[in-house]
């Protein structure tokens, strides 16, 4: 898998909820901690107005990076399913004319628990052929579907393209600046902490030490299938935006000052 680009596509995936699940189905949908390439594959894909069963060749061979700017926290949304009409619910198998089999016992309700992740930050870094990058950009500019972070109910709060940029995907994770909201931001900064901030990094490398299956073979809701990739981690020192503290500003902190004592 190459690692070397002349185009990066910068990203930044940012709303209340966010959801990237992999394997889970049925009743309970968890999410992983951070966007998986079919997610983010799959958003691509919309952008550029791709049907589901369109192949994704090209998109696969894309090198993926994301850091993790906030990580959020989980949310399990829990909820009830029925049909209106006060019928039996059909399960999720089907029979040989392909029509949904009812459920044995026969049940009215479904409890169903969906997972997300609220007020996370990612920046998610894309390498691949120039010409096929910058035609990314261009959809993400002006998308043919609407985009959602993982499920359609989660929207972004900002325009997802930060950019496009030159070199590696690791140097553009560690060259972007941190994308927190402004609250986490602003309590940094609060702190006194230093222009730059720590941030964990998980990027696509043929001789990475994890696995992950997440990569779409087909996006077809009568065929889908997933392939796996191997990723390396990494930390970054990533620039905050903020200014370094002024040491010679920093006269220590005397309680009795104020009391003229």
């Amino acid at each position: 898998m190459p690692t070397d680009h002349d185009q990066v596509l910068v990203l930044r995936l940012a709303g209340p909820l966010q959801s990237w699940g992999d394997q889970s189905t049925f009743n309970r949908r968890e999410t992983r901690s951070v966007p998986t390439k079919s997610g983010v594959l799959g958003l691509l894909a919309a952008a550029e107005g791709r049907r589901r069963e369109a192949p994704l060749d090209d998109l696969r061979g894309l090198t993926m990076g994301v850091r993790v700017d906030q990580p959020g926290t989980l949310l399990r949304d829990y909820h009830t399913v029925s049909d209106y009409r006060g019928v039996p619910l059909r399960q999720a198998g089907v029979n040989a004319k392909g029509e949904q089999k009812p459920t044995s016992p026969k049940k009215k309700t479904h409890v169903t628990q969906r997972f997300y992740l609220q007020d996370a930050a990612f920046l998610v870094a894309v390498a691949g052929p120039d010409a096929l990058v910058t035609s990314l950009g261009v959809a993400l500019r002006r998308p043919a579907f609407p985009l959602a972070l993982g499920r359609r109910s989660c929207v972004p709060t900002q325009p997802i393209l930060l950019g496009l940029r030159s070199g590696t995907v690791l140097e553009v994770l560690q060259q972007e600046t941190w994308q927190a909201g402004p609250a986490a931001r602003a309590a940094f900064q609060r702190a006194g902490k230093p222009a730059r901030i720590d941030l964990p990094v998980t990027i696509d490398a043929h001789d990475g030490d994890d696995v992950i299956n997440d990569v779409p073979e087909s996006f077809d809701p009568r065929n889908r299938r997933f392939s796996s990739r191997r990723v390396r981690h990494h930390w970054v020192s990533a620039p905050t935006g903020f200014p370094d503290p002024d040491p010679t500003n920093d006269q220590g902190h005397d309680p009795f000052a104020l009391l003229g004592w």
